[in-house]
């Protein structure tokens, strides 16, 4: 049996904490940030979780971590 490769984009964007949970970055916080608050661009810097039934797929796609 063939050795399970990881998908390289889904392990540069999302972080598997110790616990199992799957961490990922928000949206909005890539560009055209003058026109955004500041309290919006603080609550865009921070990790949030993926959903259940998405982080099975992701898991898949990350076979090794």
């Amino acid at each position: 049996m063939n050795k399970q490769k990881t998908k390289k984009a889904a392990s540069k964007r999302f972080k598997i904490t110790p616990s199992g949970k799957i961490l990922r970055g928000r949206q909005l916080s890539g560009h055209l940030k003058s026109n955004k608050s500041h309290s919006a661009l603080s609550r865009y810097k921070k990790q949030a979780y993926v959903s259940k039934p998405e982080a099975k797929l992701i898991k898949r796609l990350m076979p090794y971590n």
